[in-house]
């Protein structure tokens, strides 16, 4: 009987993964220092100016959201990764809702170009219940194949 995506071990999972991402791995999660400062200095301004010129608080907790650690489908590593993606993501929002409330303060002017529409392609991403036997590996294998072929 064949294990599933969970019950793999750290080797088995390295062995199964590109190489590219083994390679740019350690530099994507690098990532995680100027995110957890950007974190710390956007909260810390929020906590001590908002309060001064009486703009209400951005709740971070409404934009980092981890949920996907409960998917059946995942192995841990593929867990870790969402886990790390939810705070990346999260905490952008969350620093881009700051500013956007700072901007609104200050200076409530429509740019007098078209902003860029959300950059969040949903139509790109699987859904939240999948089923438990769901083969996540080979979703984004065939999903990295048509993105590079559309490519092309």
């Amino acid at each position: 009987m064949s294990k599933t995506n969970h019950q793999l071990g750290l080797f088995a999972l390295i062995k199964r993964s590109r190489p590219i991402n083994l390679i740019t791995g350690p530099i994507i999660y690098s990532m995680v220092f100027p995110l957890l400062l950007l974190d710390a200095f956007v909260s810390f301004y929020q906590w001590t100016c908002f309060p001064i010129y009486g703009i209400p608080k951005i709740s971070r907790q409404d934009f980092i959201i981890f949920d996907r650690q409960e998917l059946q489908y995942l192995d841990w590593i593929s867990k870790t990764h969402c886990t790390y993606c939810a705070y990346g993501v999260g905490i952008i929002a969350f620093v881009s809702a700051v500013i956007g409330a700072t901007e609104h303060y200050f200076c409530p002017i429509k740019h007098n170009v078209k902003q860029c529409p959300s950059c969040h392609q949903s139509n790109r991403y699987i859904d939240f219940a999948e089923p438990s036997d769901f083969d996540f590996d080979a979703y984004l294998e065939k999903s990295r194949i048509e993105e590079t072929n559309s490519k092309s």
